[in-house]
């Protein structure tokens, strides 16, 4: 059926008048519209983030923000009530009868597609507009520019609610988590003797439970000041929660489980480690004695020499070593587990100073054994090729052993003297080689 166009409520160009099968098309896609945007509405008004917003002391961005779009929501059922209101009437026009005459396509046409609807009143006024600028009193729209427009309202409140959600769906949880892990671990700290004011850790604990207090406040009142949008997303809820705070106390946390670790780690093996440091400074202190012993024996039995001075066992370590073991009789643990850590650290350092002194101390009286060891060599090996009895190899032997073992020795001359002996025995037994022999005999 044929119709001509039909005049504009804007003033613009005549709007082409709309056949019966075009009007049953439009109001079955306006239908099907509204549904869509009804099912929409009713799943954001029953979404668990919006209640949990409605009910919150909310502060902060997400109070300002919640604020704004309670006034959207609330023209968004506006827009959704004249909607409907608009579409029953064409479906109402429409069911009249069933061959529809020229006037009432007109009105069909006007009614779909024009401006056909308004909307006036307290709800226009209270809502801001999508652009910004302020509300108008009044506002004419067509059926799809009231689509549209719904749309963008529907998408930038679940967008906020999706947000918000998010947030309380995964931080409260992980940080009541952490502080049930907190509760386990302040525990324990106390029990090794980690408390506030008495040891670094204990202090940390405290500084860490005042920020997850802190943190979990915030994100219940304030959740969208812990939301990160995602770079060039348009979904509704593109974006992440913002873990930054909950991440470093997290670590903060495990920084001072692995202290109390070590604490724990040196209450359960204390005493061995005690024994081994005994020990070792038993074994720093004879090496040290038996150094000024054998300094003794070198300034009675070795001429001049310098021979180092030794020192006697240190107190110092030996006071540490009386405080640790109160720390544990104490069970400070916190205490003793730096304190054994450099007493192991010292304690192998002096033994490895009175080894030195030892070494020092000694090496003239290594330097006569070496010089004697080598007189009785090569004497040996004279004897081997029958040369004992060379009356200068037994002169010069008996001078260097009386030097070597006569008191004090001087180590200086007696080493002369083993080279004289080394070089008579030398010219011995590799001699001379004889000049040519003449074999022609006696004629």
């Amino acid at each position: 059926m044929g119709a001509g166009p039909s005049p504009s409520s804007t003033g613009g160009p005549p709007e082409p008048v709309m056949d019966r099968d075009e009007v049953d098309r439009a109001l079955a896609r306006l239908g099907a519209e509204h549904e869509a945007v009804e099912t929409s509405l009713l799943a954001l008004q029953d979404h668990a983030g919006r209640r949990l917003l409605e009910g919150a002391g909310l502060t902060g961005v997400t109070k300002e923000r919640w604020a704004s779009t309670e006034q959207s929501i609330s023209l968004l059922w506006a827009y959704f009530d004249a909607y409907t209101a608009a579409l029953e009437s064409a479906r109402e026009l429409r069911a009249r009868r069933r061959w529809l005459g020229r006037e009432d396509l007109v009105e069909l046409t006007e009614r779909l597609r024009g401006e056909s609807v308004t909307l006036s009143g307290a709800a226009l006024h209270s809502a801001p507009t999508l652009a910004g600028g302020p509300a108008r009193l009044t506002e004419r729209f067509t059926l799809a520019e009231l689509v549209n427009r719904m749309n963008e309202l529907y998408a930038r409140a679940l967008d906020l609610v999706v947000a918000a959600d998010a947030v309380w769906s995964a931080l409260p949880a992980r940080i009541d988590l952490l502080a049930a892990e907190l509760h386990r671990t302040r525990g324990l700290a106390h029990s090794v003797g980690v408390r506030p004011g008495e040891h670094p850790s204990g202090d940390d604990l405290e500084s860490i439970t005042a920020e997850l207090a802190d943190l979990r406040a915030q994100v219940i009142s304030d959740p969208l000041a812990f939301w990160v949008p995602a770079p060039g997303s348009s979904a509704p809820g593109g974006g992440r929660p913002d873990t930054g705070r909950y991440d470093r106390a997290a670590r903060a946390l495990e920084d001072v489980r692995r202290e109390i670790d070590a604490v724990l780690t040196v209450r359960q093996d204390a005493e061995q480690r005690l024994v081994r440091l005994r020990d070792v400074l038993s074994r720093a202190d004879r090496t040290l004695a038996e150094a000024r012993s054998a300094r003794g024996e070198v300034l009675a039995k070795i001429a001049a020499s310098e021979v180092p001075a030794v020192s006697g066992p240190s107190i110092a370590l030996q006071e540490q070593l009386a405080t640790a073991a109160e720390y544990r009789r104490h069970s400070q643990w916190h205490r003793l587990s730096p304190l054994l850590e450099s007493l192991e650290r010292e304690a192998e350092d002096e033994l490895l100073r009175a080894r030195e002194s030892l070494t020092a101390v000694t090496a003239p009286l290594a330097v006569r054994a070496e010089l004697r060891g080598r007189l009785d060599a090569y004497k040996a090996k004279v004897a081997r090729h029958g040369m004992a009895e060379d009356p200068l190899l037994i002169e010069r032997y008996d001078a260097a052993r009386r030097m070597l073992w006569s008191a004090p020795c001087d180590l200086r001359v007696a080493e002369e003297a083993v080279l004289r002996y080394q070089r008579a025995a030398a010219d011995v037994l590799v001699p001379r080689h004889p000049g040519p022999v003449d074999q022609r005999g006696d004629s």
